[in-house]
């Protein structure tokens, strides 16, 4: 079997605490020995600093990091000013998304955005920069909510990928079917590149709940009913969640998923549970 990588996910804090804690469960989770720390990128480019500032600290620590770079609502002006700045600081991983447009901007609406896809962003960073950075693009095992079709949306994936994207990472699921699906599915489109599949853990049903609504994830019934059982009671949800979701890394790692790229939420405790369960 190939090699399997193993990656994290933080968001930037919005306090000085909040960056101290961080502090302390990067430092946790880095005993896992991870191949790399994503930071993530608000709507509109609103955490740039605080992304920034959040890589800076992991690579201070001694770790790889890789911050998300969003285009939608950028313009070339301000990312080209980006890419310039984590070239300077010696960054050399990105995930390049599409990204949401900031709030007030209402209805999505490209009039005022001078790119409008994801590949678009890949096709500019690598004529602004070459081969420096390695870009992970995303991708939907289950369809992104703003997509016209399945298979449109699989052959938008492999536009980015053939943009020049180095590999993707999913937006987190509960069906190891669909994943396998839109692997083989974008195999059949020319792509080659690994897909890594990402994990949320459970912990919190409701934020759960809020999360998937938002970013069209599906519970599967059986999982939704079994937490909804559970009410406030807030071990059996983690215990429950934990075994779930160690069941579908298993089968996803047996079935030649290339690495899991797990979404934290900035707490150390679920994932390293998970991660010590599939003894990585």
């Amino acid at each position: 079997m190939a090699q399997q990588d193993f990656s994290i996910e933080f968001f930037p804090p919005k306090t000085p605490e909040g960056a101290e804690k961080l502090r302390v469960t990067c430092a946790k989770l880095a005993e896992l020995h991870p191949k790399y720390f994503s930071v993530t990128f608000g709507a509109g480019g609103s955490t740039q600093k605080g992304t920034l500032d959040t890589v800076l600290d992991i690579r201070k620590a001694g770790h790889d990091a890789a911050p998300h770079l969003s285009c939608l609502g950028s313009s070339r002006e301000a990312l080209r000013a980006i890419l310039a700045q984590y070239k300077a600081n010696g960054i050399k991983r990105l995930v390049a998304l599409r990204g949401d447009l900031p709030s007030g901007y209402g209805a999505m609406d490209f009039s005022s955005s001078e790119f409008r896809y994801a590949n678009e962003l890949v096709e500019f960073i690598r004529a602004e920069t070459g081969d420096w950075f390695h870009i992970e693009v995303a991708a939907y095992p289950e369809m992104h909510p703003q997509a016209k079709s399945p298979q449109d949306d699989v052959q938008r994936f492999a536009s980015k990928v053939k943009a020049g994207a180095n590999g993707a990472i999913t937006q987190y699921f509960y069906n190891a079917d669909a994943y396998f699906r839109f692997v083989d599915e974008a195999q059949k489109l020319g792509v080659t590149v690994p897909v890594v599949a990402g994990i949320m853990p459970i912990t919190n049903y409701s934020q759960l709940m809020r999360f998937s609504d938002m970013c069209g994830t599906e519970i599967p019934r059986w999982i939704r009913l079994k937490l909804a059982s559970y009410g406030d009671d807030t071990e059996s949800i983690r215990a429950f969640g934990l075994d779930v979701v160690t069941q579908l890394c298993e089968r996803l790692l047996a079935g030649g998923a290339p690495g899991l790229h797990f979404y934290t939420l900035n707490q150390p405790v679920a994932t390293t549970a998970i991660w010590q369960r599939l003894k990585l």
